[in-house]
């Protein structure tokens, strides 16, 4: 449940749901945000202009020309989802390679958690992940729980250019880059599965929160002749 809602500027409302990181709370941003996400496109609600969840906070924008802080926290208080259908998440499986050509941070990452690459791809491999939200550029999903043996901090200069399908690690965290970016996390591998399309106009995203995903290795001729 919401803990504090607080305006964040003139026209956006913050919604605390405490400061743990995990799949508990988070799954109640994304309970709030599926609802409310329901009652926009239902027209069921007034003034609000984009839902943006995170893992333990829900920020709300709206229109000032149509609606109030007062108005939405109100509206929030009086919401009880508690019985609400939750969201159905999805089992989503992404190949992966972890070629030297792919894989850019190996050297680093044996260094810093005392393992070799096998032994890292084997606990990597060997876990299921949660998405916990997306941002930073569209679609990339921020996914949890890495196993504690592989977390990481981040590179000390990020990367200019980080290339699309790349997937990185990064203290609790898993992801994958869904265009071409900078970034500063470690770098395990590429998939050459599209993680979003931006020509679907409906559903661009592959994976969206509280989605379930695993990953598995591929060698490198599958992952040039991957046509899905």
């Amino acid at each position: 449940m919401i803990k504090n809602i607080s305006n964040l500027g003139d026209a956006s409302v913050y919604c605390d749901f405490g400061s743990e990181v995990n799949e508990n709370i988070n799954s109640e941003v994304i309970k709030y945000f599926n609802y409310l996400s329901k009652l926009v496109k239902n027209k069921k609600i007034e003034g609000i202009t984009n839902l943006s969840p995170s893992y333990n906070k829900l920020i709300i924008s709206f229109d000032l020309s149509l609606t109030t802080f007062s108005n939405i926290k109100n509206s929030l208080k009086k919401i009880k989802i508690e019985n609400e259908i939750k969201h159905q998440s999805k089992n989503i499986k992404i190949p992966v390679c972890c070629e030297d050509k792919y894989a850019l941070d190996f050297d680093r990452l044996t260094k810093k958690l005392k393992l070799n690459k096998k032994e890292i791809l084997n606990l990597y491999f060997s876990n299921e992940y949660f998405c916990y939200m997306t941002g930073f550029i569209a679609g990339m999903p921020f996914l949890g729980d890495l196993e504690k043996n592989i977390r990481c901090d981040r590179l000390e200069t990020p990367r200019v250019k980080v290339p699309e399908g790349s997937v990185g690690i990064t203290e609790q965290f898993a992801n994958i880059y869904t265009f071409e970016s900078p970034g500063g996390w470690n770098i395990i591998g590429q998939t050459p599965k599209k993680i979003f399309n931006q020509n679907e106009i409906e559903n661009p995203a592959l994976i969206k929160p509280g989605d379930r995903v695993t990953f598995y290795e591929i060698t490198e001729k599958e992952f040039l002749n991957w046509n899905e």
